[in-house]
This record gives structure tokens, sequence and C-alpha cells, in this order.
């Protein structure tokens, strides 16, 4: 059970474990949403000590993975220095790099302290930790998440953000949304590391939540003056690019690859280039079909989608990923309304008393003069102008600067602003249909800030291939 709930699945509703969800939580506690990087050993000490106690090794890995842009679709974490590489080369330790949050992770943890989202006490009780986080962003869809829990797994691959926000909107607009009409939004996965997908099973994929996909490299072909070149750009998803490297040398020297000359690795700046040299005159095509099928080429993706809803994991399908999304969301934003409507009507009023204050200012200040102790004085301006203890106790801590008229100015626009907030949050906290119009204008939000292309190529069936 503590595997299954506390250690290998992610949440519905925010996408995270919950080693990922105590790292954002540090790293946020300790202000590393703002300013500059700290060192990771830092950051490891700090989650450890106070929400994760477990291996710093775990944390540290979990934090690296996090930073890597062809591990995760839209990475969380920024990280400076050696972070590993697409190679499998280990990241630095954690005494030599550094860390801070990426600003789409913010999109998560936006409104955490105002009451949205339930607090339980950590390992020792000394501090309180999210049970999960307010969740903007559709992490689970956009992050995928990979687990083995006991007699249970998980393998959810990434998806496109500007496509799932879209089929959230139309979700919205149409409850009874079918999930053909959803695929017409999300088209298939998007890895981080680009390829196609080739797969005739994404329907059953997003209908049952269990399907498998084929996902290729890409290949593009050049010709010099005495050589035919085999130029590959794009690797799978989670596939190690220096073994690829590996199997196609390995290919050549079997001789299960006659026509390849020579093989050089290119890539540089996050780019991949793998330039494959053939002997003139050779067709690159029956090169490339072996190395798609002896090579890592082309891998199997089997997607398994399974979630924790309320704490029970599930298999679950597009729809309801999307529903449990938007479900969580409204309870979110009611929340949050709540909070700041009794924040504002709180406020609004301490300003009405202190608006009393200054009209008749110099009977308050005799009130205070003849008063014994500040209790007295309170007890007093309460009699004698009809207040709440609170404005009495406002009114008391007034210092000087605060009556004059530009103060006065300010508190009433103060009044005329908060009331139109309060009328606002009302408006919000009594009509369904505006917390939906708040959850989309955030998803478009969204998309504007970090909407991109799509990098991985949907193709759908493999026999129009084979036929071509």
């Amino acid at each position: 059970m503590s595997v299954i709930v506390s250690r290998a699945l992610p949440a519905v509703e925010d996408g995270l474990k919950p080693v990922h969800r105590r790292i954002l939580y540090a790293m946020y506690q300790m202000g590393l949403d703002k300013g500059p990087t700290k060192k990771s050993a830092r950051i490891v000490g700090e989650i450890m000590g106070k929400y994760h106690p477990h291996g710093d090794v775990a944390i540290y890995d979990s934090l690296v993975r996090m930073a890597q842009d062809f591990s995760l679709r839209y990475p969380l974490v920024h990280g400076q220095g050696n972070f590993g590489s697409i190679d499998a080369d280990e990241a630095a330790a954690m005494r030599y790099t550094e860390a801070k949050l990426n600003k789409i992770t913010l999109e998560l943890l936006q409104d955490i302290d105002k009451g949205t989202v339930p607090f339980i006490p950590n390992f020792d009780n000394s501090l309180q930790e999210p049970v999960v986080l307010p969740g903007k962003l559709p992490n689970l869809l956009i992050n995928g998440s990979q687990g083995i829990a006991v007699g249970m797994t998980t393998n959810i691959p990434p998806h496109n953000l500007n496509e799932v926000c879209d089929a959230i909107v139309a979700c919205i607009d149409n409850p009874k949304i079918e999930i053909k009409e959803l695929m017409e939004n999300v088209k298939g996965p998007d890895f981080p590391t680009g390829g196609s997908v080739v797969s005739d099973e994404l329907f059953k994929l997003y209908s049952t939540g269990r399907g498998g996909m084929t996902v290729r490299g890409k290949i593009k072909t050049e010709s010099t003056k005495n050589k035919e070149l085999v130029i590959i750009e794009e690797i799978p998803y989670l596939v190690n690019k220096s073994e690829l490297i590996k199997q196609i040398a390995e290919l050549a020297r079997d001789k299960k690859l006659i026509d390849i000359s020579d093989i050089r690795d290119e890539s540089a700046k996050g780019k991949i280039r793998i330039v494959v040299e053939l002997r003139k005159g050779t067709d690159p095509k029956f090169t490339i079909n072996r190395l798609y099928k002896s090579t890592n080429l082309q891998t199997r993706f089997n997607a398994v989608i399974v979630a924790l809803v309320n704490g029970v994991p599930k298999t679950l399908n597009l729809k309801q990923i999307i529903e449990a999304y938007i479900d969580f969301r409204r309870k979110i934003v009611r929340r949050k309304s709540e909070f700041d409507l009794k924040k504002s009507e709180d406020r609004l009023h301490i300003v009405l008393g202190l608006l009393i204050a200054q009209k008749q200012i110099d009977k308050i200040i005799e009130t205070i003069k003849k008063s014994k102790n500040s209790q007295e004085a309170s007890e007093n301006l309460q009699k004698k102008f009809d207040l709440s203890k609170k404005q009495a106790e406002a009114i008391l801590e007034i210092t000087l600067r605060q009556l004059t008229a530009l103060e006065r100015e300010k508190l009433e626009k103060e009044k005329v602003d908060l009331l139109e907030l309060i009328d606002k949050l009302k408006k919000i906290l009594s009509d369904e249909k505006e917390i939906y119009k708040i959850i989309k204008k955030d998803l478009s939000e969204l998309k504007e800030k970090y909407g991109d292309d799509r990098r991985t190529k949907v193709i759908k069936t493999v026999k129009e291939i084979e036929e071509k």
C-alpha cells in the first residue's frame, strides 16, 4: 500500500508523486521561485530534513530528472551545471550543481497559501506539507509519468500543452463530449525528443487507458559527390544516444549493414545529429529499414495510464483525466475566491472604522487621552463611536502621518476598490459558470505563456507504410 500510495504513482490532480511534490514545495518555501539558483546539496538537505526522510540520492535523482529537457516535455526545475545528458551520462554530484524553480512550475504552486489545498503534518509533526498542489497546469498529461508499484505499473506519455488545454476547454463547453472528439485536439503523445509515433492503437489508449505505439527517430538523407549520407536528427523517447550509435556500429561490424563506411556523432547544444556515411551508389532505403528493424531507432512504447484518484489507483481514459482536472480546479477556484472574499471583507471592516476615525478625529484623540491605558481606550472607543474591537485596535495603531488629507483619499479609494472586488467574488461564488470562465481564462493564459508546437509527428498506421 505504501509503495502504491506514497511512492510510485502520481496523483491525477497535479500529476506528481510525493517525492516530486515535496521537492517543489520545499524549493518554493526556500524562495527559489525568484532570484538566483542555490546549491542542489542545500536543496536536498532541506527536503530530506523537512519533508522526505529518505536517501539523499533518491531525492537528488528525482530533482535531476525534473531539470532534464529530454526527460520532461516541460521541465519543472531550472538546473545550473551538469544535469546529465541524453547519452545517459550521470549528473554531477549535488555539491557542484545548482537549481531553482522554472516559471512554469509556479503555475502548479500558485495560490497554495490561500487555503486552496489540504495540508498534513510532516513525518515528525513539526511542519505542514501539502497533500496535493493547486495544479493550474495539467501536469499529468503534459509531462506524463513512469512508475512501478506493487502489482501495477504506470507509463503515461507526455503531451503537448496547447492540445491538452484545447481538449479541457472543449470538455468544459460540452461535458458529454466523446473521446473521438477530444482526440481532434489531443492528436497523440508529444515526446520531448521528437521523432514520430506510429500507432493504430491511439484510440484504444485514450478510451481504455492502455495501448502500445511504435516510436521512431527522424531520418533524412543527403547526397554528396561521392557519398550517400543518412542523418539521424531525432531519436525515440528514453533511448540512450551512445547505445544507439554502438548498435549501429555493431551491425556494420557484423556485416549486417554492408553499405556503411563511417559513423559520426555530430550532436551539439542539445541538437542531435548522427551521420551514417554510405558507399557511393548504394540505396539508403535498405539501410534505413534495417536501422528501424534492428536498432533502438524504432522502439515500442507501451502506455498504461494509472494514477491515484482520491488516494485510490485507477486506470483512466483521456476523458476521465480531463474531468478530474476540471473538477479539481473548480474546487481550487472556489476555495481561493472564498479566501479572497473573507480577506477583503475583513479589510473593508477596518477601512470603514478608519474612515469614521478620520471624520471625528478630534473627539477620538480626546477619548484616547482621557483613558488610563490602551485596553480602556479600546473599550471607550467601542462604546462611544459604535466600533468593533478590531476597528478600535486599528484606530489605536494609527500613526500621525495617517491623519493627512492624502491618506483619507487613499482610504476612500481603497473602500471603493474593496466593494468592487467583494461584489465580483460573490458573483463568482454564486455561479458555477463564472468558475468555469476562470478555468478557461487560466488555460488560455497557460497556452499564451508556455504553449509551443508539437515535436512528435503522429502517423496513423503502420500498414500504409509497409505497402508503400
